[in-house]
């Protein structure tokens, strides 16, 4: 969501080094079965980023309500400062009980044995399947997903009625079509708004190779160089030699306002940037737009983001620790979340209140959520990203050759390893 984009250009800043936990290295982390009955009790200290540290207070309220003996303190902190202070805190054993946490953290963190796994007793089954994905690291559990984001096709209703087209297109054929159509019939400079390469811009890049059946990794080994990926960023870089996307975006340019104009009638983008254009194209604009699931080659798929809630290992109190996070993921504290905070619930069936199933493109973020993927949660992930993303910009920008650049991404990654 909105909140995500701020927190990207700081997830740079995870360090690399993954250790194991201190006090067994070899032994496999284990689970409370259950979380005891009855109220929380004592005191808890919870952190969180940015705008969620400052509204989960108002949340909290309510367990505290119901659990009239526990005390609970939110610190908020920027995400800027985030990283540094948890690895400190973690370093010097004076961790929080519990805490909201970047998804793309949490190979590192339980790598060096800072998290507490999740009791069996919480359902995986109640969460998104990869949302919950985010939460694993070598097969355990640590947390929960606390809310989610996921990214569509924008799309202008009113140029694609111009361009002939009334029903959007569901694969990549039938995609490639409308954004040409976008500038043949309707007028636009540019079919569609993608990133050529840079910071991020997997993201865009990876729901079209997921949905060609390609992965990042088999086990601990990376997968760059497969036909599958080769299809997809082919398929990808074919935009931008075609001339249907922009290689040459101004510096810091942002979809809004060739959105609203008309000059960039499609973008690839997440929920937050409904009321961003909205907000650009002033009233009325609403209705001429709409967002349609990524387009399907074996499947639809799209990047699961997001952050997630775990507890730390060195908490003193465990048991009123879980009990939070366990409350955080009733389905009606998770409507009420999204109400506070616009953050989308990472509970499947929160989707079904009325609060987020009237809105229709809404819920179409909704069914996208149930193929969303998440990278793989290797504490050395933001580095090979960032290799990802260069060689993008290559394929992108100067058409360089697809297989050659990702037979470098693929020696460059494993190179750097996975951290495990």
């Amino acid at each position: 969501m909105k909140k995500i984009a701020t927190a990207l250009a700081v997830l740079a800043l995870v360090l690399t080094g993954c250790g194991r936990p201190a006090d067994n290295p070899s032994a496999a982390p284990q689970a409370s079965s259950t979380i005891a009955a009855g109220p929380a009790t004592g005191e808890l200290t919870v952190w969180a980023m940015g705008a969620e540290g400052e509204n989960l207070p108002n949340l909290l309220k309510d367990f505290e309500a119901a659990n009239p003996d526990v005390k609970v303190t939110v610190t908020a902190i920027p995400w800027s400062a985030a990283h540094d202070k948890f690895t400190t805190a973690i370093t010097a054993q004076k961790t929080p009980d519990l805490a909201m946490i970047g998804t793309t953290w949490m190979g590192e963190f339980a790598g060096l044995g800072a998290l507490d796994p999740t009791p069996s007793s919480i359902d995986k089954n109640a969460f998104f399947p990869g949302a919950w994905g985010t939460t694993e690291v070598n097969g355990t559990s640590y947390g929960i997903p606390w809310y989610v984001e996921t990214r569509l096709v924008y799309y202008r209703t009113d140029l694609a009625e111009k361009a002939g087209i009334t029903t959007p297109p569901t694969d990549w054929d039938g995609l490639k079509a409308m954004a040409k159509a976008m500038q043949d019939k309707a007028g636009a400079k540019w079919g569609i708004n993608l990133q050529p390469g840079g910071t991020g811009s997997w993201q865009t890049v990876m729901p079209f190779a997921w949905s060609n059946g390609a992965q990042l990794n088999n086990g601990d080994a990376w997968t760059f160089d497969t036909p599958q990926m080769s299809e997809a960023v082919k398929y990808y870089q074919s935009f931008f030699t075609e001339g249907i996307s922009n290689k040459a975006p101004a510096a810091n340019e942002t979809a809004e306002p060739s959105f609203v104009d008309g000059s960039q009638p499609m973008f690839i983008s997440g929920p937050w940037m409904m009321s961003a254009v909205e907000k650009v194209g002033g009233k009325g604009f609403a209705d001429k737009y709409s967002v349609m699931a990524m387009p399907t080659r074996q499947t639809s798929a799209s990047f699961v983001g997001g952050s997630n809630f775990g507890v730390f290992k060195n908490s003193q109190n465990k048991d009123a620790a879980w009990k939070l996070v366990q409350w955080l993921a009733q389905p009606e504290v998770q409507v009420k979340w999204y109400q506070l905070s616009t953050d989308l619930p990472s509970v499947s069936s929160a989707w079904q209140d009325p609060a987020l199933a009237s809105d229709t493109k809404l819920a179409t973020f909704g069914t996208q959520l149930q193929t969303a993927v998440a990278p793989p949660s290797f504490a050395t992930w933001e580095q090979v990203a960032a290799r990802f993303d260069a060689e993008i910009e290559k394929v992108t920008k100067t058409g360089a050759d697809v297989d050659a650049s990702l037979k470098t991404v693929q020696s460059e990654a494993q190179s750097i390893g996975t951290g495990s």
